[in-house]
């Protein structure tokens, strides 16, 4: 596991290789989230291992052009991203290995911010999930990470503290949006 500053980490060589083939904690515009290439089933498996977690992961969409080749959209909707927002999205064909929705659907965000700007340059969708087990508080800053997920992952890129609110959760799935988590 390496700490890095995302100033740092930003200048290394071969960091859209390393976004393909490694698990990151990483900043969004909400909090921290942990993800890794959301195709590579086997780096999947480790991010459900350390979570715990047997809910459905969302992916940050390495552009709006990857959602609307791959999703079936409302437009209007997809136009609010870059943005705090996680869409409930059905996919045009099998996209992902088993174990990232588990069906016909996908969370999908394009978080504002920097670090998202290395996923678009690495063109793959990457998996979003909050750091925190489900049912702890959120995580703004890396000293709140636990040593047992810190000591998992390959790297932590610290942005220093973030707003803490998660996204907004929209369910678009049905004829009329649904709001899962404000």
């Amino acid at each position: 596991m390496e700490i890095m500053d995302f100033k740092e980490f930003k200048k290394r060589k071969g960091i859209i290789k390393e976004i393909k083939s490694k698990i990151f904690i990483y900043p969004t515009d909400t909090i921290y989230g942990i993800g890794c290439n959301s195709l590579n089933k086997d780096l999947v498996e480790k991010i459900r291992k350390i979570k715990k977690s047997k809910k459905p992961f969302s992916v940050i969409a390495p552009s709006k052009n990857w959602i609307y080749k791959n999703c079936h959209y409302k437009k209007a909707y997809i136009e609010k991203l870059p943005g705090k927002y996680t869409f409930i999205l059905k996919l045009k064909r099998k996209i992902f290995p088993n174990n990232v929705s588990f069906g016909k659907t996908v969370g999908v965000r394009i978080p504002k911010h920097e670090f998202c700007d290395l996923i678009r340059k690495a063109n793959v969708p990457f998996i979003t999930t909050s750091v925190n087990k489900s049912g702890e508080n959120n995580i703004t800053k890396i000293d709140d990470i636990s040593r047992r997920i810190r000591n998992k992952v390959d790297y932590i890129i610290d942005y220093g503290p973030l707003s803490g609110k998660p996204s907004t959760i929209i369910d678009l799935t049905k004829k009329v949006a649904k709001i899962i988590r404000p």
